[in-house]
């Protein structure tokens, strides 16, 4: 059996869409893959049991059968760190010790998703080199380039030093097309001569960053009053329609698949709107949109969401949203195989793991 621990150097790298897609791709050339996220510190609740949100949904996308309790044992919430502070002793590393032999049985491939960083865990003998050391595991880092480059290869370096030679190597994930160049050139030469292997550069790709209307309207907690049925459709950007009508279209047309965000006492911008590449409408104030305004969007596919809030506290919760998504739309998970298929050197993957290729 193999195991295979993907931690990130910051939050939101990129790390649950990695699992995903290798574990897809596992299971595609016929590996029996299990997963586990040791350490989790945002919870749900799935019926009785309180869990882990994103690792909830990995559960579904990648078809496990292996129990809540096995897949997500610790869970350090503010109780637990409290617990912590206090002296209060519990033995962390034997739970997740006996949680690993239960979602290794009988797999070929163990996937384990680490925290935000690699020292996560650290105050409770759980960081990336002490799991990666108990359950005999390689390390492979996702580094986001959204940072200057010296930052990134600073935090891979201190990440090598950490793991040592369980460090497979790193996924530089989310580059900007005007920097790929740069990055293949100068930027992975330098870590292969630091013995850090780059094994994928994945450019930046909007819909990664994307929520569904969905997901702002619970965040806003506001009500979707028009084409409800598009709930699930995507959102890559946010516009904010605060000027005059007579410049709005044009500003309209700079983004694609676009959220608006105007007071809903606004029906010229909102018609400008409308006009252009949107897919919902945020509508502030609570104000109700005039009945022209719902049959235009009825017409155009767009939703409308009324927020309660301020337009100033609706986009900072809209951008909120944006920055820290999630990654289990089908939509995303379709797009991010594709891109790893073009982008990752699984030949190196694989023989790094000790795995032969399969033909599934």
């Amino acid at each position: 059996m193999v195991t295979l621990y993907i931690t990130s150097t910051t939050p939101y790298a990129g790390k649950s869409a990695l699992c995903v897609g290798l574990g897809r791709r596992f299971q595609k050339d016929g590996y029996r893959i299990g997963y586990m996220r040791p350490l989790t510190t945002a919870k749900t609740c799935i019926g009785e049991c309180v869990v882990d949100e994103e690792a909830g949904s990995m559960q579904q996308l990648l078809g496990l059968a292996d129990s809540a309790s096995a897949i997500w044992p610790v869970s350090l919430d503010s109780v637990a760190v409290e617990g912590i502070l206090r002296g209060e002793e519990r033995d962390y590393v034997a739970v997740v010790k006996s949680a690993f032999a239960q979602v290794s049985r009988n797999k070929d491939i163990v996937l384990l998703e680490g925290g935000s960083r690699s020292s996560q865990g650290l105050a409770i003998g759980l960081a990336a080199d002490l799991i990666a050391e108990m359950v005999d595991a390689r390390v492979l880092v996702v580094a986001k380039y959204d940072v200057p480059a010296v930052v990134v290869l600073d935090d891979l370096l201190a990440d090598k030093a950490r793991l040592g030679k369980r460090m497979l190597g790193v996924v530089l994930n989310g580059v900007e097309r005007n920097r790929l160049d740069y990055v293949r050139q100068l930027v992975v030469p330098f870590l292969a001569k630091r013995d850090i292997p780059t094994l994928a550069v994945m450019p930046m790709e909007r819909v990664f960053s994307s929520v569904s209307i969905r997901e702002l309207a619970d965040a806003l907690q506001g009500d979707i009053i028009c084409r409800p049925d598009l709930a699930g459709e995507l959102v890559e950007n946010l516009m904010v329609g605060a000027m005059s009508v007579d410049t709005a279209l044009t500003y309209f047309r700079h983004k694609l698949n676009k959220a608006v965000i105007t007071g809903g006492d606004r029906p010229d911008i909102q018609l400008a709107a409308l006009e252009t590449s949107t897919r919902c409408l945020i509508l502030t104030g609570n104000l109700r949109p005039n009945p022209l305004i719902i049959n235009r969007a009825e017409e155009s596919g767009v939703a409308i969401l009324m927020s309660k809030h301020d337009t100033m506290t609706t986009v900072q919760i809209a951008e909120q949203t944006m920055s820290r998504t999630r990654f289990h739309q089908e939509k995303k998970v379709e797009r991010f195989q594709r891109m790893l298929a073009d982008t990752m050197d699984f030949d190196m993957l694989y023989q790094s793991l000790g795995l032969p290729t399969k033909q599934g």
